[in-house]
């Protein structure tokens, strides 16, 4: 009897190894590609689930408040933590004391979202407090208190995609004080060419190689075009220089964002700009007390800004992404936790005039007609 041959198709794809994805930090992707996390998880769901390797992001600053370093710390952070090399590029004199001032994940007695680690944690309190009370069961004891303490230790330290970090907690120095982190002061620079120079040759150390992703970096550059740089007047430069990063980072397994006040930069080179990055964001910021908004959003009080999606990536694909919303509401969650929530409408107040309640009445009492009223 003849072998039964497997049908193949010849539009099928050699997909790389499934080892190659299944550190922490990497996650496989649609259409072949594979997603690094931006820092926030509500970002990371927004996005389709992270942040493409070989992607550009360029978020648009708000003059009025500075919401983007909120995204730029998230995101610095989860590549320090994740262990992948930084290279952070400032407008500033000391670019490396800003990471002084990134957040630090949360403990797993932080987090809300790991109650059964919180029952452990309680349950090693409770034996520690009633240990006098267990005379000849002390080996015993000690040894469910270890194993329990083993448990929140190896939970404690487990490497997760994507972290929620406490804004108020400073990062703890060992993750950036090695030699995987560099830091530019665009100020000192004396054009774009050497930034460009600084980042294809950090990026030349994570050539894509279809097989494995071994390491992936980051590339965070804030505020391109800030006044205070040299080149701040030099748009057909910035220009060339967006384009050649894009192309440069598509061809590694590294990701890069961009900051840039959008104010600064003529109509047309902003829209320009815009038409290079693979996905863009902006932030606004919203006014201290803002009554009519107020009446209109729930939560008001707790909403510290807006970030609003312009574009997704989508990388080896055609198809078109349908985001449930593209405006989100920027949030400090116990003013220590940056969250991104769909907007939601408050309730239309009754007093104020007719709502969905007071505009109808299914009984015939209160119609003088005797019909009804929808």
């Amino acid at each position: 009897m003849a072998a039964t041959k497997t049908r193949t198709s010849s539009f099928s794809r050699n997909l790389p190894a499934a080892s190659s994805a299944q550190s922490p930090e990497i996650k496989c992707g649609p259409n072949g590609t594979f997603l690094v996390s931006s820092g926030i998880p509500d970002l990371d769901k927004t996005l389709g689930g992270g942040i493409p390797l070989g992607s550009l992001v360029m978020v648009m600053e708000d003059s009025e408040a500075p919401h983007h370093m909120l995204l730029l710390r998230n995101f610095m952070s989860q590549g320090l933590v994740h262990k992948q090399p930084l290279l952070y590029a400032s407008p500033s004199k000391d670019p490396r004391g800003f990471l002084g001032t990134l957040p630090s994940p949360s403990s797993p007695k932080d987090d809300k979202s790991r109650s059964h680690d919180a029952e452990q944690e309680k349950g090693l309190r409770i034996a520690w407090q009633y240990k006098k009370y267990f005379g000849e069961n002390q080996s015993n004891l000690d040894g469910q208190r270890g194993m329990i303490l083993f448990r929140f230790i190896v939970l404690y330290n487990k490497q997760e995609f994507s972290n929620e970090f406490d804004l108020r907690r400073p990062l703890d120095r060992h993750f950036y004080t090695g030699q995987h982190v560099d830091c530019i002061s665009t100020k000192d620079l004396p054009n774009i060419a050497a930034l460009q120079e600084r980042c294809t040759s950090f990026l030349s150390q994570f050539s894509r190689n279809d097989a494995t992703v071994a390491c992936t970096g980051r590339i965070a550059i804030q505020s391109l075009c800030a006044p205070q740089c040299e080149s701040s007047n030099m748009e057909w430069e910035m220009l060339s220089f967006i384009r050649s990063l894009k192309s440069t980072v598509r061809s590694a397994n590294a990701v890069a964002i961009i900051t840039f006040p959008s104010s600064l930069v003529s109509a047309t080179f902003c829209k320009r700009w815009q038409h290079l990055a693979d996905c863009l964001v902006s932030v606004k910021a919203i006014p201290d007390e803002d009554k009519e908004l107020a009446k209109l959003l729930t939560g008001y009080q707790d909403i510290v800004g807006f970030l609003n999606i312009h574009r997704v990536p989508r990388i080896n694909t055609q198809v078109p992404a349908v985001l449930e919303a593209t405006t989100l509401s920027i949030k400090l969650q116990k003013r220590r936790y940056l969250v991104l929530e769909c907007l939601n409408q408050a309730p239309v107040d009754g007093s104020s005039g007719s709502s969905y309640g007071t505009s109808g009445n299914c009984s015939g009492a209160s119609s003088k007609s005797g019909s009804l009223d929808f």
